[in-house]
């Protein structure tokens, strides 16, 4: 439970991989992450909604319906939002170029930093050849992930009880699976290249799990992570400077976080 707080303002704030509507989505860290945060501009960088699950079996708790509430007063006070949908959420491309009110739909946007850098801002499923090429593939991963993911949650549990941080089996798989390494990788790339290919200063995405901050000669490479595991997401501060964040319920002691309530990982 966290005390109550001024919200701290960024020029923008950018989160991906929310999966509401999944039974593992972090609905009620996300809320209480939003409201710490006062941003000129929210970047909804795909799979904010999980169609995928949704259409399975509806799983839609009170803190999602929060969730959106604390979005559409976020408008009203001033703030703009863009959604860019991700392959959980492709239904929602049909309404590319429409206008919701503050919410405008992109399925590629673009973000101009303080100093006048452009960025690309996609989900960046366009770039997995698993999800363009072969359904049956990914699905079958997605499946294999849910299950692992279950087991996390009871491996979370145990070592919360216990004091210890929680367990990214993402972070792991990435660390410890050479193959997993590798596409992280290749993704990586292919979102720089495209980036640099179409002019670009630099690309935020989502859609892996694996929350980055990198750079490729000029071309910057920002990926939001998730709000399934890691709870992190990217934000340009007011001084025009990017980082990484992720939500922590007991920041660690000395640490000094970007935003009350965040621990910075990496700018």
């Amino acid at each position: 439970m966290h005390f109550a707080r001024t919200p701290s303002k960024v020029r923008a704030l950018f989160i991906s991989d929310t999966h509401l509507g999944m039974r593992g989505a972090q609905a009620g860290a996300l809320l209480d992450f939003l409201k710490s945060v006062d941003a000129e501009c929210i970047y909804l960088v795909g799979d904010f909604v999980d169609g995928w699950k949704l259409k399975k079996s509806w799983h839609w708790p009170p803190a999602c319906n929060r969730v959106i509430q604390h979005l559409l007063d976020c408008t009203r006070n001033g703030a703009r939002i863009v959604y860019v949908p991700g392959n959980h959420d492709a239904f929602l491309r049909q309404f590319e170029l429409l206008r919701f009110g503050a919410i405008d739909v992109r399925e590629r946007a673009v973000h101009v930093g303080l100093d006048g850098r452009r960025y690309l801002v996609i989900h960046g499923d366009q770039f997995d050849v698993v999800v363009r090429h072969a359904r049956w593939v990914s699905w079958l991963g997605n499946f294999s992930y849910n299950l692992a993911l279950r087991a996390a949650v009871l491996v979370n549990r145990v070592r919360q009880k216990l004091g210890h941080p929680l367990w990214s089996l993402s972070a792991w798989a990435r660390n410890n699976v050479g193959h997993a390494a590798a596409l992280v990788s290749r993704f990586e790339t292919a979102l720089v290249r495209e980036a640099a290919d179409q002019g670009y200063d630099g690309v935020v995405c989502g859609h892996i799990h694996a929350a980055a901050i990198a750079h490729h000669g000029r071309v910057a490479y920002f990926n939001c992570g998730d709000w399934v595991e890691n709870c992190t997401a990217i934000v340009e501060t007011g001084e025009g400077r990017f980082d990484l964040i992720r939500w922590v319920e007991h920041p660690v002691q000395g640490d000094q976080p970007t935003i009350p309530g965040l621990r910075e990982v990496a700018s």
